[in-house]
């Protein structure tokens, strides 16, 4: 909950977000691009490495990645474009410079989740630091160093916190469904920066970035940490510094780590040893042509499950579970647009089918362990839609579906679930009341908990396989008599 000085003053947040892309090989070199590599140093080469006399290739298919991200943000693909050198030394970086872009990125505007981009652009990837507290010493392991990597910048239009964490999120959904990355955080393949300001008006407060944020909570967290600590320093009359600060996940805290650089600090000029070039006279590079060969995006597949009538917190499952997603397509694909059984359908694998899994393994990996055919699961809700089985008996034949990955149709009739005729269910009716003559005649005297415990005798009796809803009413029409 905001403090009273805090609803003095508007947040205003522009987010810096790198992405690693999953490319076969560097971006400047052959030297395999591994993010799973364990051992260091082992996939690198004379180019990544900087030796002297080396020269640098581009990777056509890491630009054609960030073409295809900017043909579905909807942005401009550039006509002309260059890479340069961004000039600062650190250990992590073996040349003492980065090949980067600056005034001519491969995309210029567009927007996502209501959040307008300025730019995205591509760039390689610096080394990675490794500490050891044993020993307090630092290593540089350089299989990261020349992996291509995008940035993507918003404008300054984010307002909280909240927005901004739902910007990163659909930000990672969008890339996984283009496969261009992984986008894990925890391994480091997406990494979020976060520029804040705080003002009483219109015009945009001193700016400060906040680094090392490695899960989309820790971005949340650092942002509303930063307008609290921001209008703390104004309410007492100081000054927000211009500065690059960490977060610190154990204090839950930002800290100052340097003064802001601006881009005269990096001075950059074109790299000579690389071409610019036209994108216009390639012809895979035009928009159209990349365009027409993106998949269903995130926002349309909400769209159209929307209009299935499926319930929303379904939709938002499918949507970012591509395995659920799929599957749930798979399923529905022989109902011809049956309404009810899809969200039949919907129903049975958002809740009943993911619990399953869940017991089963990791939530991460049930991409690749749903065990029942699509087909199976098809006739199930077959079944269910036709009255053949009860809901009851349809969970516990969906249980043995999991373990077995057999025709559900098979596994009622081996264990009874199949619902029997209309005089079966009459003649067991007849047989509780008769059983039970107390309850019924509380049930006459207006006491309702007795139906249910009739009910629930009739359900026994029938092993389950009984519709609730239609044992319910005969008790009712035969106690009403």
């Amino acid at each position: 909950m905001k403090s009273e000085a805090e609803t003095r003053y508007k947040p205003t947040i522009g987010l810096e977000i790198h992405v690693e892309l999953k490319t076969q090989t560097k971006m400047f070199c052959r030297s395999k691009n591994d993010a799973n590599e364990t051992l260091p140093n082992v996939n690198v080469c004379p180019v990544c490495m900087a030796h002297p006399g080396t020269l640098p290739v581009i990777n056509r298919a890491a630009v054609m990645y960030v073409l295809r991200v900017g043909a579905a943000l909807g942005g401009r693909l550039a006509d002309y474009t260059e890479f340069d050198r961004k000039n600062y030394f650190y250990p992590d970086l073996p040349k003492g410079y980065q090949i980067s872009q600056f005034e001519f990125p491969l995309i210029s505007g567009g927007e996502l989740a209501s959040v307008a981009i300025t730019r995205v652009h591509l760039e390689e990837d610096t080394a990675s630091s490794v500490h050891s507290e044993d020993s307090g010493e630092t290593f540089i392991d350089f299989n990261r160093a020349g992996v291509p990597l995008m940035e993507l910048v918003t404008e300054p239009v984010i307002h909280s916190a909240e927005e901004a964490g739902r910007f990163a999120r659909e930000l990672q959904l969008l890339l996984r469904y283009l496969d261009v990355s992984d986008a894990d955080m925890e391994k480091g393949l997406m990494r979020v920066e976060a520029n804040i300001s705080i003002s009483k008006d219109e015009t945009l407060g001193t700016k400060v970035e906040v680094k090392n944020l490695n899960s989309f909570r820790a971005m949340e967290r650092a942002v509303e940490y930063e307008i609290r600590r921001q209008t703390k320093l104004l309410e007492k009359g100081e000054k927000v510094a211009q500065e690059t600060r960490g977060w610190d996940e154990g204090k839950q805290s930002t800290f100052a780590q340097r003064t802001k650089e601006g881009s005269a600090d990096y001075r950059y000029f074109p790299d000579p040893d690389l071409p610019s070039f036209l994108l216009s006279d390639i012809e895979e590079c035009s928009l159209q042509k990349i365009a027409n060969d993106l998949p269903e995006l995130p926002e349309a597949r909400r769209a159209r499950y929307r209009a299935l009538g499926i319930r929303e917190e379904d939709v938002v499952s499918f949507v970012r579970d591509s395995s659920l997603g799929v599957f749930f397509e798979n399923v529905i694909s022989e109902f011809h647009g049956n309404s009810e059984l899809t969200v039949l359908a919907a129903n049975y694998i958002a809740n009943d089918l993911v619990k399953h899994l869940r017991d089963m393994e990791e939530v991460g990996a049930r991409a690749r362990t749903i065990p029942i055919e699509p087909m199976h699961f098809q006739k199930l809700i077959s079944l269910v839609a036709a009255k053949k089985i009860s809901s009851r008996g349809a969970k516990d034949i969906l249980a043995q579906m999991v373990q077995e990955n057999r025709d559900p149709e098979t596994i009622a009739r081996e264990r009874g679930y199949v619902q029997s005729g209309y005089t079966d269910v009459e003649k067991v009716v007849q047989e509780v009341i008769a059983a039970n003559a107390a309850a019924a005649d509380q049930f006459r005297a207006g006491k309702a908990n007795a139906l249910e415990f009739l009910l629930g005798q009739a359900m026994k009796a029938m092993r389950g396989t009984g519709n609730p809803a239609e044992l319910r009413a005969m008790i009712v029409e035969k106690l009403s008599n």
